[in-house]
């Protein structure tokens, strides 16, 4: 008798554990959660949800039913339970195809696998660029997008005064419905980082009196080189320019000082036109940088390569030719310049 109730008590729990399995099954993969008559939210067509930080399984079954999710407390209780998820479900934004299911949504929040965007700020770009680049974000909140640059240096407790170089150039990844003000952050910070890891590294012979004067160096090298191989070089011609008082002579200082009256020709008037960025007229250093530089640039400001040379051309291929004198460079430039 015994043998008989104790099978036919395993039967009754193996149906119960068979209809709890087809129960979840349904649950998870049949259960229509997001109607596929909803509006989508993004411009893929997906239905973009949130999670907000510290939240637990019912919580989380409320938020998706107040952003129009067709569900319930016990149904969310269910399925994250039934699959150990109570515990993993990770705040952040999430796109969902409209017909999604219950399973679909709890596992990827469970991955995390939330919504990351982000915007690229480039090497050698200016302070206007890379706030243009800022403004175009559409999932950005925009609150410093009607601010001066001193506006969000303040708010950023920025020490400089002025905008331009002390941005780093990389890539930043945000939320949608993060301030545009976590990116200046960022990126103010990582080159703070970067420019005083540089200036740690700097060699016994630099030109160099402060981490500013290299970050000017840096931006002056960033927009001068046309090669990666040729940074150290053209880092090397105006250190050593600087050292003998020398005149810098370097073209990006003087785009940089005419702005947008820039159409893309140098002058004969544009360089001789006095003015605080024309290194044709003023020996050291401009006021301020003149761009974005990258680690690299920074480096190479930092240390330069051992040369003694003073002038450099373009070859016309993204490379430079370096001279020592004056007479070589001109033969430089009558070979790659003029053509003759």
């Amino acid at each position: 008798m015994k043998r008989i109730f104790t099978s036919k008590f395993l039967k009754i729990i193996a149906s119960i554990a068979i209809l709890l399995g087809f129960s979840f099954t349904y649950l998870a993969f049949v259960a229509v959660v997001i109607p596929k008559n909803i509006e989508p939210s993004t411009k893929e067509g997906q239905v973009r949800v949130r999670i907000t930080p510290g939240s637990n399984v019912s919580s989380v079954a409320r938020q998706l039913m107040s952003q129009g999710v067709q569900t319930s407390n016990w149904h969310v209780q269910i399925v994250a339970r039934g699959f150990f998820l109570g515990k993993q479900l990770k705040s952040g934004f999430y796109d969902f195809p409209p017909g999604a299911n219950l399973a679909t949504v709890l596992f990827k929040m469970g991955r995390g696998d939330s919504v990351k965007l982000n915007v690229t700020l480039v090497e050698g770009w200016t302070f206007k660029q890379f706030k243009a680049a800022i403004d175009s974000q559409v999932d950005l909140k925009k609150e410093a997008k009607s601010w001066s640059a001193g506006q969000i240096l303040a708010k950023i407790e920025a020490k400089e005064l002025h905008p331009e170089g002390v941005f780093f150039p990389d890539t930043y990844v945000y939320e949608p419905g993060d301030s545009d003000l976590i990116i200046y952050q960022r990126a103010y910070l990582a080159m703070m980082k970067n420019l005083n890891n540089a200036w740690e590294v700097r060699s016994s012979d630099s030109s160099i009196k402060n981490a500013y004067e290299l970050l000017k160096l840096a931006s002056i090298i960033e927009k001068e080189t046309g090669h990666p191989d040729d940074r150290g070089l053209v880092a090397a011609v105006f250190n050593n320019r600087l050292k003998l008082g020398m005149k810098l002579q370097t073209d990006p200082t003087i785009i940089y000082g005419l702005g947008d009256a820039f159409d893309g020709n140098i002058r004969k008037k544009d360089l001789l036109k006095d003015g605080p960025y024309n290194t044709y007229t003023r020996y050291g250093l401009p006021p301020t940088p003149i761009a974005m530089p990258g680690k690299d640039a920074l480096l190479a400001a930092a240390k330069p390569a051992k040369s003694k040379a003073l002038y450099f051309v373009a070859k016309g291929n993204g490379r430079s030719v370096f001279s020592e004198t004056l007479v070589a460079h001109n033969q430089a430039v009558q070979q790659y310049q003029l053509r003759k």
